[in-house]
């Protein structure tokens, strides 16, 4: 994980360091660590990597161009959603075939690049996370509306209690396999 520490708040964002060469991956792991990042994983292979992408569910891969069983282009198509790339290559490999989710950093490798780039890419994802957060805290609170609403139409039209209303909502969206608030929408559908 890289740790990057704010005032007394510290926040952290998943990484993966992964290069064919295993020293080379715990040089790279090594200058972070000393840099105030923690790393959670090292690996040599883009499996490895994906295998512990997917536990993690988002941060930051920082690999070479070429693993020991794929191009960094495939383990990039094969990441979780919410990961980005620091690839670290020589620039003839990259050069013209910027995409999207990637960051490129030419051989040789100086330490400050290596750490302002970890640094503007976590920065990134933390404001990228932030915003996922309040829209799903914006979806949660529509939700929460639409069930409400279809509650008081229950309870109005059927004379029903708070209570048994939305037991009723939950009942049905088990037996017809839908979220809550698609068996309110339904309902909502049905009486207005």
């Amino acid at each position: 994980m890289l740790q990057i520490g704010k005032g007394v708040e510290t926040v952290m964002v998943n990484s993966i360091v992964v290069f064919p060469k295993i020293e080379d991956a715990k040089g790279i792991r090594n200058l972070l660590v000393r840099h105030g990042f923690l790393v959670s994983s090292v690996c040599t292979t883009g499996a490895q990597a994906l295998q512990e992408a997917d536990f993690l569910q988002e941060g930051i891969i920082i690999c070479g161009y070429h693993l020991q069983d794929m191009f960094y282009r495939e383990l990039h198509e094969s990441l979780p959603e919410y990961f980005e790339i620091l690839l670290i290559a020589s620039q003839r490999y990259w050069e013209g075939n910027q995409e999207q989710g990637v960051i490129y950093l030419p051989l040789p490798i100086k330490t400050a690049d290596l750490l302002n780039t970890v640094d503007m890419m976590v920065q990134t994802l933390l404001q990228k996370k932030k915003k996922r957060k309040i829209q799903l805290k914006q979806k949660s609170d529509r939700d929460r509306q639409i069930i409400e609403q279809a509650k008081r139409i229950l309870m109005e039209r059927n004379h029903l209690s708070e209570e048994e209303a939305h037991r009723y909502i939950q009942k049905t969206s088990m037996n017809t396999g839908t979220n809550m608030t698609e068996t309110a929408q339904m309902i909502l559908q049905l009486f207005i």
